[in-house]
């Protein structure tokens, strides 16, 4: 969680900078979520992350030089210089399906490729993710849907941060939860405190093994905060201070620290030194991409279907 936040904060500073060629997310809030679920998978699972789920692209292996990389639209970057952000960042050989753009799309490729898993006959597990706004189209349903009838080994993870871009959530829906939508379906579901990345892991970890041994599909609501705009280029002027002050003291990097601290797993020099190594490796993400080559212009129709 402590370098998904440093690696997240010097993109963001990349951009303001002029530095970057893309445009970028950000992550404040979501650290414990994407750790908590994307440490629960197997090296054989597979998962569809998205535009905040960093943290999940880092336990799966995606390097942060090859992130920074991609924002800086280098030919070392995931897509070799085609998109600058963590738009499409996939990575087959790390089990990762790149981020769809055209939300909930993700959820139904996961499908697919959970359904692949059963047709086989393989102990494993596809894990997707969407966001509360995500979860009122249409597509959403039907992939819950048809999840629960075919009992796929699919693990849904709703990161309900409050906010569809400017939409507040009692705008979107009558109910504060998801979960109730999902249990409807035939898909049962949990509520976590997605800010607490012990309470995430634990439920994350035993929906996957539910979903392993043939349980059926599992949807995991994680409720949290974003603490910033959808984008960088968002102020979020339209969430309430207070709401913001509020979700600040329920920070999951801070908690997590704080409670490693109480229970005395680890001391403060511990966490320095944790700290520390995070920027030592963030820095060098940035020096490696900034030296990286731009990408060959020829190879512009190179992995693409329709060129």
């Amino acid at each position: 969680m402590r370098l998904t936040r440093t690696l997240d904060d010097q993109m963001i500073a990349l951009w303001k900078q002029g530095r970057g060629v893309g445009g970028t997310f950000n992550q404040r809030g979501h650290e414990a979520i994407s750790v908590g679920t994307g440490a629960a998978l197997a090296p054989d699972d597979v998962a569809t992350p998205l535009h905040r789920d960093l943290g999940c692209y880092l336990i799966r292996g995606m390097t942060p030089r090859r992130i920074v990389a991609n924002q800086l639209g280098r030919a070392a970057g995931v897509t070799g210089g085609r998109d600058a952000n963590l738009h499409g960042c996939g990575d087959l050989t790390l089990g990762i399906v790149g981020f769809i753009s055209h939300i909930p799309q993700s959820v139904s490729t996961a499908l697919g490729v959970a359904m692949s898993f059963a047709y086989r006959n393989e102990p494993r597990v596809a894990m997707t993710y969407i966001g509360d706004g995500g979860t009122t189209a249409g597509l959403f349903h039907e992939v819950l849907n048809m999840a629960a009838v075919h009992r796929a080994p699919l693990v849904v993870v709703v990161e309900n941060n409050q906010y569809a871009y400017s939409t507040p959530l009692h705008q979107q829906m009558a109910g504060q939860n998801i979960a109730p939508r999902s249990e409807a379906l035939g898909v049962p579901a949990e509520v976590v405190d997605g800010n607490d990345v012990d309470a995430v892991h634990t439920a994350a970890a035993a929906a996957v093994e539910r979903v392993r041994s043939g349980g059926g599909p599992r949807l995991l609501e994680a409720r949290t905060m974003r603490m910033l705009g959808h984008a960088i280029h968002d102020g979020a002027e339209y969430v309430p201070s207070g709401l913001l002050e509020k979700w600040k003291k329920r920070d999951p990097v801070v908690l997590y620290e704080r409670k490693l601290l109480d229970e005395g797993i680890v001391d403060q020099a511990y966490l320095d030194e944790s700290a520390r190594r995070c920027r030592e490796i963030t820095e060098d993400a940035v020096a490696f991409a900034e030296s990286s080559e731009w990408p060959d212009p020829a190879a512009v129709e190179e992995g693409v279907f329709a060129p």
